[in-house]
């Protein structure tokens, strides 16, 4: 991963967020730090069981 893609990722959102903002419409995220922190938690949950190799499909939990 490179820092341009993380940084043309955040220069998005920012643009994004004032856009948001200038037409005074609720942003599609939740607009407090415990939810925010809450999709960093997915983020990063997801990204653990990722990288440690598990996986499954729903069909399989299902037993279809």
């Amino acid at each position: 991963m490179t820092y341009r893609l993380i940084v043309l990722g955040l220069l998005t959102g920012f643009i994004t967020g004032a856009f948001f903002a200038l037409l005074d419409v609720p942003i599609p995220a939740p607009p407090e730090l415990p939810g925010l922190m809450g999709i960093v938690g997915i983020y990063l949950g997801y990204k653990l069981v990722a990288e440690s190799g598990i996986s499954m499909t729903v069909l399989e939990s299902l037993g279809l």
